[in-house]
């Protein structure tokens, strides 16, 4: 069974809180929160204020993504606020080396994530200092997309070189997660799965996230 993690984007922006709240109310442990620059991807999102904010109304696992072309600038802020996963990009502008240091200095769990059309091997050279993957789906800046389903390809690479190497890392997928196709990435061996509009976008959220949930259960 994979943990299903809403992504904050697909949220109102004009009720966070109640968001925030309902959304965990229906069983959600970890909630994804995108962070756009405008730069790194076409887009603006929240900032660490936005993090802060929220941080006191909930106890889910706070899953921040920085999508963002100088990490280093914001880590320390975003861990201070309140995040519990800080993921940055192999592409990124900064040394991932330094950042991935700087995450477990400020005492957070560290993340690297991968564009579609960047090898999974762009990860190996950090593996054994991280605490968590994320495999985009799509092209990041927008939800809303459609799955790439070459990119779950990925996984199995992944998983591969850290067995190798001994290594149990969560490998998160993100983009166009939905009912259709959550057994498909279940099986591709995805630990995680951010999931937008597939929750935040249904009519009713908790049987959404319940059979996303139920739908990443591989039979034996």
């Amino acid at each position: 069974m994979a943990i299903i993690a809403p992504s904050l984007l697909s949220a109102d922006f004009t009720r966070m809180g109640e968001e925030v709240r309902e959304i965990e109310a229906i069983g959600t442990k970890v909630l994804h929160i995108d962070i756009m620059d405008g730069h790194f991807v076409p887009n603006l999102t929240f900032g660490y204020s936005m993090v802060k904010a929220l941080r006191p109304l909930s106890q889910m696992v706070f899953d921040v993504h920085l999508m963002i072309s100088h990490p280093l600038d914001y880590i320390e802020q975003f861990a201070k606020y309140g995040s519990d996963i800080i993921t940055v990009h192999v592409e990124c502008d900064d040394d991932l080396g330094k950042c991935i240091d700087l995450i477990h200095a400020c005492g957070k769990k560290a993340g690297l994530s991968v564009k579609p059309k960047t090898s999974p091997e762009a990860l190996f050279p950090y593996l054994d200092k991280l605490d968590h993957i994320l495999v985009m789906t799509v092209e990041p800046g927008f939800g809303g997309q459609t799955m790439m389903p070459d990119c779950l390809d990925k996984i199995a690479v992944i998983k591969a070189e850290c067995a190798r190497r001994d290594l149990n890392i969560p490998v998160m997928i993100d983009g166009g997660v939905n009912a259709a196709n959550v057994q498909t990435a279940a099986k591709a061996g995805a630990d995680m799965m951010v999931a937008g509009n597939a929750v935040f976008g249904a009519p009713d959220r908790a049987a959404a996230f319940k059979a996303l949930t139920e739908g990443s259960v591989i039979a034996e």
